[in-house]
């Protein structure tokens, strides 16, 4: 089978663009590879509205489901509220909406043996042809970056009575640290229902899911809430980039185009991937050449200037990982929102200005200064053999 564009992997970034092709090109045939049964996976993808343009949340408004006008932090030393919009999206409705824009076009159980630059090959022996091929399965797993883990589980519960909650809890660091910097998430998305997610920034990738289980237990019996039924259930494991070599990311897959985390287009710090996914949907749209040459070019090029505009996010997450012990990380979080707002939303945006990167290293530091100091000019250690 031949198309004019052949997206690999049905996450977030290639469900974008696909979505973006299908508005603004609708003669391009545009097939949609997804290994699982449905498109994008078990997910709530999250996002402030200053982290995306106007443009870009008026185009993400069919896909939201949830929207809040305020956001709160919890820390020991610390509380805030915050104003301004924030958005949900969840995966069951990324899958109804792109399902029903492209049709046949979306091929799940695809299980990809070969990604080359003009085609795809797959398990079964099915074999698919394009101009274009764009690899977006996710992130690649291999000692080319130097990372830690942002690992969470998150259940859906309906309790038994309303919750009180007005916003989203976006970090609720005054519980048990442990496995690292430990927090709880929570969206609230009607009276009595509640995703509530036990996260960990974590030197390892294992996710111990009995111990998230139980830290979500014993929040919503501190919170005095009554859980009565849990609907759902999500986890997962995203790389915080600590250093790492961005060309020989690319050189893994020579030729061949990438998006999301497979190239790198991600927030190092937060794990978010959602403004970059946009951002990009908007640039391949956009093109008018979409050979693998071309979005090759384009999304390298796309993938190393977010590398050197994210070098200040990486310094950060090494001093959050190796200046101090795992127990005391909640600290340079604790310290990092005492800053303006407009200095929050602009690290989350992947946006920090000369000013702000300032803001952030002024004061009295939240670890001591010689550990910060080392870990600030670390190295990645050499591979494991």
């Amino acid at each position: 089978m031949d198309a004019d564009l052949i997206l690999v992997g049905g996450g977030l970034a290639n469900c974008l663009i696909a979505l973006r092709l299908n508005q603004h090109r609708p003669d391009l045939n545009v097939l949609l590879l997804e290994s699982e049964d449905a498109l994008a996976g078990t997910h709530t993808w999250s996002f402030h509205g200053s982290d995306v343009s106007p443009t870009q949340l008026e185009n993400l408004g069919e896909l939201i489901g949830h929207s809040w006008n305020r956001t709160e932090i919890r820390f020991p030393d610390r509380q805030r509220t915050f104003t301004g919009t924030y958005h949900s999206i969840s995966s069951e409705r990324v899958n109804e909406v792109v399902a029903d824009r492209l049709g046949a076009q979306v091929v799940c159980g695809a299980h990809a043996a070969q990604v080359a630059p003009d085609r795809v090959e797959l398990t079964d022996g099915r074999r698919f042809c394009a101009a274009g091929v764009i690899d977006g399965r996710g992130h690649a797993g291999n000692d080319t970056l130097w990372v830690c883990y942002q690992k969470f589980l998150g259940r859906i519960v309906e309790l038994e009575d309303p919750h009180g909650l007005s916003g989203p809890i976006l970090m609720d660091a005054t519980v048990e640290q442990r496995d690292g910097f430990r927090f709880i998430y929570v969206l609230p998305f009607s009276a009595r229902r509640l995703l509530i997610e036990d996260t960990r920034y974590s030197d390892v990738a294992r996710l111990d899911v009995d111990d998230c289980r139980l830290g979500i237990d014993r929040y919503i019996d501190i919170a005095g809430w009554r859980a009565k039924t849990i609907e759902s259930e999500e986890q997962g494991v995203l790389p915080v980039v600590l250093g790492g070599d961005i060309d020989a990311l690319w050189a893994a897959d020579p030729g061949v185009p990438r998006t999301g985390m497979r190239a790198g287009l991600f927030n190092p710090t937060t794990g978010y991937s959602l403004p970059e996914a946009a951002d990009c949907a908007d640039a391949v749209a956009a093109m008018t050449n979409l050979s693998s040459t071309s979005l090759y070019r384009a999304l390298r090029h796309r993938s190393e200037r977010l590398w050197q505009r994210s070098r200040f996010l990486r310094l950060l997450n090494r001093m959050l990982f190796l200046a101090g012990p795992p127990e005391h990380r909640y600290r340079v979080l604790e310290h990092f929102y005492r800053l303006p707002q407009a200095t929050i939303e602009r690290l989350y945006a992947g946006r920090l200005t000369r000013p702000d990167r300032l803001r952030i290293l002024s004061g009295r530091p939240p670890v001591p200064l010689l550990p910060a100091l080392r870990a600030m000019r670390a190295t990645a250690p050499e591979p494991r053999s």
